[in-house]
């Protein structure tokens, strides 16, 4: 009898095995998209810190969370396809702007460019309808449990232990 035990608890392990990768595709294949608004809400949040990285003129944080915002655009773009593309394509001059002016490292540029950016939001708010979310440039950061000031050996050049 403990030869059959054995074998059946083989037999199930096995089929354990087999199923099991099934299993885990078949529930990754459910997993449901995001909600545009929560997409757009991560937007929202980059959008805050890279205003409050480019006033502290740390132009590495800025990057990065403008790379950020890029992103939660793209993927709002790719999983909602009735976006029309108009509404897509206002936003990229404002985000090359940014771009220049975070490379050049130029504040008075960066503060342009965010406006630009900032009205560009709004815009596409407008033209699908939702006028009423209506983006502004912060008057103080909404992260106060970060800091963004540049530290010291940071940045392009910067030697590092």
């Amino acid at each position: 009898m403990r030869k059959s035990a054995k074998y059946l608890a083989a037999v199930a392990a096995t089929a354990a095995a087999l199923v099991s990768p099934v299993m885990v595709a078949a529930q990754t294949a459910q997993k449901p998209l995001p909600r545009l608004a929560d997409i757009m809400a991560a937007v929202q949040v980059r959008h805050s810190k890279l205003w409050a990285a480019g006033q502290q003129k740390n132009w590495d944080l800025a990057g990065y969370e403008l790379e950020l915002v890029k992103a939660s655009l793209n993927e709002a773009i790719a999983l909602y396809t009735d976006i029309p593309v108009d509404n897509i394509t206002m936003i990229d001059p404002p985000i090359r702007s940014m771009e220049k002016a975070i490379d050049a490292r130029n504040g008075a540029a960066f503060g342009k460019a965010f406006g630009e950016l900032t009205s560009g939001c709004n815009a596409c708010h407008q033209s699908t309808g939702r006028g009423f979310i209506v983006m502004t440039v912060p008057r103080a950061s909404s992260s106060g449990n970060q800091s963004f000031a540049p530290r010291e050996g940071q940045g392009k050049g910067a030697t590092r232990p």
